[in-house]
C-alpha cells in the first residue's frame, strides 16, 4: 500500500498492540504466567515484551519483517508475538508436530528474517538453517551448540515503555493452512482482524474477572487468541506442553483453574480416563471447545461430568476463532438437538448460507458458510487467484457447508472435500460419525468415501471402542442404516486403538483415505 492508503484516520479501530500496552500496566504485581516453576508478573511480562522490542530493532528488523517461531507452550512465545504485534511485524508459528518438508516451504514462502525455536527442535532448527540460507537470524531460546541464544542477548537491554507502532491495516500474522489439500497457504490477517477477534472472543465467551486459565493446547496456534482476554480480566495462564489427563487434573487442582481450552479429543480421553468422575470440577466455569466438530453423545456425557460449563467455538484461520458460538446457555437448551450445532453468529460478524451462484439458501436448506466483517482476512499470500476465488462477490467462503434452523441456529453438516458421492447421494461423514458416537461402546468415530466399482464411493468408518467395550460392525451400520437410512450406513467398519490426528488434533481424514486412494482422483474435495 502507498502512504495515502496508510494515512491514519480519526475512524481508525484501536490495535492488539494498544491492547497490550494497556493491560500489562493494570496488574503489574499479579501472576501472569505460569509455566512449571517458572511465574511472570505482568510488570516481568512488560519487561521481557520490552527487550524483544529492542533486540528485534538492534537485529534490523523492520515493520513488514517476518519472524517464525517453533515451540511448545512457554511464556515466550506471547512475549515475542506481542512485540511482533507492537511493532507491525509478521508473526509465524509453525506446527510442532508439522514435518521438514512442510516448515522449509514456509520459511521459504514468508520471506522470513528471524527464526526461533525451543531447544527441543535444535536438530530440526539446524537442518533448517541448511535448506534456507536467506534467513538472516537464528535462535534458539537457550544457546545451544553453534546457536545462539535469543533471551541471552535480549537480556543486554534496558526495559522501556512500549511502542505500538501498526495499523489496523498491516499484517501482523501469517497463519498457515494445515496443508491438507496441498501446500500450505499462508493466511494474511491485519491488525483489524486480530482486534476483531479479540475483541469478539471477550464478548462472546463466559469469563469472569482474573480467570485461572488452564492451557494445554499450543498458544502459538487457536488457543493462543485466549491469551489477551484472559490477562485483559487480570486473569493468570497456566501453560502446559501437550496434553495428559493426569497432568491435566494435577493442575486443575493445584491452581483452582477456573476456565481452559480443550479439543475434542482431549475432552474425549478425559471423560474416558477413570480419574475424572473422582475429581471435583465444581471450581469450572468455563470448558471451551473447538478447532473439530464434537458428538452431541460426547457433548452431553461431558455435561453431566463437568457440569454447564460448555462453550463451542467454530471458526478458521480465514476468519479466526469467532464466527459462531454455541454458548454455555445454549448447551442447556431443552430441545438437545441444539447440541449438534455449531451455534450462532459472534455479535458483529454477518454470516450466511449461500449457494453456487452467491444466492443465499432457504432455511433448512444446505449452503456454503460465508462470512462478512472486519474479521475476515486479506487473503493468501503470494496467491492472487486463489484470495479472489475464496472472497469473491465480497464474501469470505469457509468451504464449509451447513443449514440454519427456524430458531437462527446453524448446524455443519460437513467439509465441502469431505463429503462422500455414494451411487449420486451426498453423505456427510459428521452426520454419520454423531449416530456411530451415539453407541455407548463408540468412543470415537471417522468416516470416509474408499473408492466402490458399483457405487462410486462406498461409506467406510473406522472406530475408537471405549476401554473394554465392544460392538460388532454389523450392529454399528443397522444402527446408521436405521437413524440415517442405507445410503449412509457404512459398508465396512475397522475398528482401530486411535484416529490419525493432524497437528492441530483433528481427526486426519486425508492420511485415513490415502490408502485407499492412491493414483486415483476423487469426484469431491
Amino acid at each position: 500500500m502507498d502512504e495515502q492508503q496508510h494515512r491514519p484516520s480519526v475512524y481508525d479501530g484501536g490495535t492488539v498492540g494498544d491492547m497490550i500496552v494497556t493491560l500489562l500496566d493494570r496488574f503489574p504485581d499479579k501472576t501472569a504466567f505460569i509455566d512449571g516453576a517458572r511465574r511472570f508478573t505482568y510488570a516481568e511480562t512488560r519487561d521481557a515484551i520490552s527487550r524483544t522490542v529492542q533486540h528485534l530493532r538492534a537485529l534490523g528488523l523492520r515493520k513488514g519483517d517476518t519472524v517464525v517461531q517453533l515451540s511448545g507452550n512457554r511464556p515466550e512465545v506471547f512475549f515475542v508475538t506481542a512485540a511482533l504485534y507492537l511493532l507491525g511485524l509478521r508473526s509465524v508459528t509453525l506446527q510442532a508436530m508439522g514435518g521438514i518438508e512442510d516448515h522449509a516451504y514456509i520459511l521459504e514462502h514468508c520471506d522470513a528474517r528471524m527464526m526461533l525455536a525451543d531447544g527441543a527442535y535444535a536438530e530440526r532448527t539446524l537442518a533448517l538453517r541448511g535448506r534456507v540460507p536467506g534467513v538472516a537470524h537464528w535462535y534458539l531460546h537457550e544457546a545451544a551448540g553453534d546457536l545462539p541464544g535469543f533471551w541471552a542477548e535480549a537480556a543486554r537491554h534496558t526495559p522501556a515503555p512500549l511502542p505500538s507502532e501498526a495499523t489496523p491495516d498491516d499484517i501482523i500474522r501469517l497463519a498457515y493452512t494445515g496443508g491438507t489439500t496441498g501446500r500450505p497457504k499462508g493466511v494474511m490477517l491485519p491488525g483489524r482482524a486480530t482486534m476483531t477477534q479479540t475483541l469478539l472472543l471477550m464478548a462472546g465467551r463466559a469469563w469472569s474477572d482474573a480467570p485461572r486459565f488452564l492451557c494445554p493446547t499450543p498458544i502459538s496456534h487457536g488457543a493462543g487468541a485466549t491469551l489477551i482476554p484472559v490477562l485483559w480480566r487480570g486473569g493468570t495462564v497456566i501453560l502446559q506442553k501437550g496434553f495428559d489427563p493426569d497432568r491435566f487434573l494435577d493442575a486443575m487442582e493445584e491452581h483452582g483453574a477456573t476456565a481452559t481450552f480443550l479439543v475434542p479429543t482431549m475432552v474425549y480421553k478425559l471423560l474416558d480416563h477413570p480419574r475424572t468422575r473422582r475429581t471435583d470440577f465444581s471450581g469450572l466455569e468455563t470448558l471451551m471447545y473447538g478447532a473439530a466438530p464434537m458428538s452431541p453423545a460426547r457433548i452431553k456425557e461431558a455435561l453431566g461430568v463437568f457440569g454447564p460449563v460448555l462453550q463451542q467455538g467454530y471458526g478458521q484461520s480465514e476468519a479466526p476463532s469467532a464466527i459462531l458460538t454455541l454458548s454455555r446457555l445454549d448447551h442447556t437448551d431443552r430441545d438437545e438437538r441444539i447440541l449438534s450445532s455449531a451455534g450462532k453468529p459472534y455479535p458483529g460478524i454477518t454470516v450466511r448460507l449461500l449457494d453456487e451462484r452467491d444466492e443465499e439458501v432457504p432455511q433448512g436448506e444446505i449452503g456454503e458458510i460465508c462470512v462478512r466483517g472486519p474479521l475476515a482476512m486479506a487473503g493468501y499470500l503470494k496467491q492472487p487467484e486463489l484470495t479472489a476465488e475464496v472472497l469473491r462477490n465480497g464474501w469470505l467462503h469457509t468451504g464449509d457447508m451447513a443449514y440454519r434452523d427456524a430458531r437462527g441456529f446453524f448446524f455443519i453438516v460437513d467439509r465441502k472435500k469431505d463429503m462422500v458421492v455414494s451411487g449420486g447421494f451426498n453423505v456427510f461423514p459428521k452426520e454419520v460419525e454423531d449416530v456411530l458416537t451415539a453407541h455407548p461402546a463408540v468412543s470415537a468415530a471417522a468416516v470416509i468415501g474408499v473408492p466402490d466399482p458399483r457405487w462410486g464411493e462406498a461409506v467406510k468408518a473406522i472406530v475408537v471402542c471405549r476401554p473394554g467395550m465392544a460392538v460388532s460392525a454389523a450392529e454399528l451400520a443397522a444402527l446408521v442404516k436405521e437413524r440415517k437410512g442405507a445410503v449412509a450406513a457404512p459398508k465396512t467398519v475397522d475398528f482401530v486403538e486411535s484416529l490419525p490426528l493432524t497437528v492441530l488434533g483433528k481427526p486426519d481424514k486425508k492420511a485415513l483415505r490415502a490408502p485407499y486412494w492412491e493414483g486415483q482422483a476423487r469426484a469431491v474435495g
